[in-house]
């Protein structure tokens, strides 16, 4: 089979426009607010969805909606689309204080049509999680729910963390985190499949592309696109509104802007190192990612808006301080560093 032959479910729990009541955290110090569940569970979802694009499967997205769809309507959804196989991001708690319950954990339902399939499937989305990503091993388990065990398709779901941590509840808001929870279960399901993985980090699996171009990188730029919010369809057609949406993201990260997706172009859609140095008055994809870093520090900047301004600035020098770095404002290769490092 094709890999374009596979269609791969991606169901993310619950939701955050309006948030499913209860699915939070409890207030994060610093921050002042809290974490809700599907802020962690939609982002590792859309990550695994371009991870699977990379690999050229079709993918499915049970629930594109910001709010919470009741597991009927998605379980109806994934009857319909005779779907390869189903994977589900949700994030775990113990209590409703913060713990020391932690940890990352896979599930299948023994009632489901498929039930050998989706234990195998558990299985390989529990081994790369645990060798990929920080986090402690639970195990795979089994749970009767409505994506596992209703479904007529081979379906796992993954707990990736508690949110009652206090560190797996920074984690939830963390960019690298959420990338990897995400790549690890696409490469998860590559091993279930017996097809090859496609790196992420490395910018020679990334073809040039322009005006005219189709397939599955295609689908990978527009759907990474809509991440930054353009409003493309992803339809893998390189068209006129694409190269629009291109050369935006090109002048407002101060790229060339020629329309074509490049290295330079790849590597700063995906927040790919060599990071840049950054200071008061950047602007673009990298401070966006920045601020994200920051935030899962527990160093407030405000809104997530791709600016550098005062508060960007006030949460780095607080972060450099608190790491023993040079306090000076300036995102250079050790902030980059530090920042980076998943503890």
């Amino acid at each position: 089979m094709a890999n374009e032959d596979f269609l791969i479910g991606a169901n993310d729990e619950h939701g955050v426009n309006p948030p499913t009541q209860g699915k939070r955290t409890p207030e994060m110090p610093g921050l002042n607010r809290q974490i809700y569940e599907n802020e962690f569970n939609r982002a590792a979802k859309n990550k695994f969805i371009e991870a699977c694009m990379r690999q050229d499967f079709s993918v499915y997205d049970v629930k594109p909606e910001l709010q919470d769809i009741s597991i009927s309507q998605r379980v109806a959804r994934i009857n319909a689309q005779n779907l390869t196989l189903l994977v589900t991001f949700a994030y775990n708690a113990y209590g409703e204080t913060f713990n020391n319950a932690s940890g990352v954990e896979t599930f299948y339902s023994p009632l489901n049509p498929k039930a050998t399939q989706s234990r195998n499937l558990a299985e390989n989305l529990y081994a790369e999680l645990v060798q990929g990503t920080t986090q402690n091993g639970r195990g795979v388990k089994t749970l009767d729910v409505g994506v596992l065990s209703n479904v007529n398709c081979t379906s796992a779901l993954i707990e990736a963390g508690f949110m009652t941590n206090l560190r797996e509840a920074q984690l939830m808001i963390n960019p690298l985190f959420q990338t990897e929870v995400g790549e690890e279960a696409c490469h998860g399901v590559c091993n279930f499949l017996g097809v090859n993985y496609i790196p992420r980090n490395n910018l020679n699996n990334y073809p040039l592309l322009r005006n005219g171009d189709r397939g599955n990188f295609v689908y990978l730029l527009q759907f990474i696109l809509n991440q930054y919010g353009y409003n493309l369809s992803v339809d893998g057609i390189f068209g006129s509104r694409t190269l629009s949406a291109v050369r935006d993201f090109q002048s407002n990260n101060s790229l060339i802007v020629d329309g074509l997706v490049g290295n330079n172009t790849w590597k700063t859609l995906l927040n790919l190192p060599p990071y840049p140095l950054l200071r008061e008055g950047s602007r673009g994809a990298y401070v966006t990612f920045l601020q994200k870093l920051l935030e899962s520090n527990l160093f407030p900047v405000g809104n997530i808006d791709g600016i550098f301004g005062s508060r960007t600035l006030n949460a780095v020098r607080e972060y450099q301080e608190s790491k023993g770095l040079t306090v000076d404002g300036l995102v250079g290769n050790n902030t980059w560093s530090a920042l980076t490092t998943l503890d």
